[in-house]
């Protein structure tokens, strides 16, 4: 059987073609105003994408902080319940769920393939991707640059501030100060892998650790939440589409 999952999270909208417990395609786009239209939009590309017909599609989920937006669809699902179902199926051996997106983060407990609790940070972009991107922006680097270079970095500076914002303004303060980018990114994936380590500690880290959402491609950040849980984590190939592909496997099960 062929489903559809949609994420429509809080600046990307992902969607995720299935079959049979196989991807067959992947498609991914700014949400935006107009999100639903964007959602329509990338349905019918992974559907031209896996050479299939749209009406081949029997059955479609839909997660995310957008999914009211949603086009047409037979089920929806929490995001924290597409997080462990998508990190379930690609790593069945996982305890704990770290999903960072561009809105928030979430550390999810996982006992059996399910949810047992969790814990999620304020809605403040200190503790997610926005956080990062707003950062990248101050270096005049990408989002990619800003976390491979801070694994160059010999070491990193103190960022005191718990807001954006702030931070912000500090990180102009540092680079007026000529301190190196490297070392002001390591800083800044330091202090939100910091944040997001607290917050899982909270409900408990039970192995594996897996890394789901878009801040999963953060080489930096992904590093310093290995030092900070003092152990290796797990960081599936596309871990922005998790919680599509999540969503896609409530459809199958629907």
């Amino acid at each position: 059987m062929i489903t559809a999952g949609i994420d429509i999270g809080g600046k990307d909208v992902k969607v995720v073609v299935l079959k049979d417990g196989k991807v067959l395609a992947r498609t991914k786009g700014v949400g935006g105003f107009e999100q639903g239209e964007v959602a329509e939009d990338l349905l019918e590309k992974a559907a031209r994408n896996a050479n299939v017909s749209k009406d081949d599609i029997k059955s479609i989920g839909v997660t995310g902080s957008g999914k009211k937006y949603a086009p047409p669809h037979d089920v929806d699902i929490t995001e924290i319940g597409a997080s462990v179902k998508g990190a379930v199926f690609v790593a069945p051996s996982v305890g704990t769920v770290i999903d960072s997106g561009a809105e928030d983060s979430r550390g999810i407990k996982v006992n059996n393939g399910a949810a047992k609790d969790f814990a999620t940070n304020d809605k403040c972009a200190a503790g997610a991707g926005a956080f990062c991107e707003s950062m990248a922006r101050a270096l005049e680097v990408t989002l990619t640059e800003f976390g491979e270079i801070s694994l160059t970095a010999e070491k990193g500076v103190p960022i005191n501030a718990q807001c954006a914002v702030f931070a912000e303004s500090e990180v102009v303060s540092l680079i007026n100060s000529k301190t190196p980018k490297e070392s002001i990114a390591k800083a800044v994936n330091d202090a939100l892998a910091e944040r997001v380590v607290a917050m899982v500690k909270r409900v408990g880290v039970e192995k594996d650790v897996v890394v789901v959402g878009g801040l999963g491609n953060n080489v930096g950040y992904v590093d310093a939440l290995k030092r900070g849980f003092k152990t290796d984590v797990i960081v599936p190939e596309f871990p922005e589409y998790i919680g599509a592909l999540g969503a896609a496997l409530a459809a199958t099960e629907q």
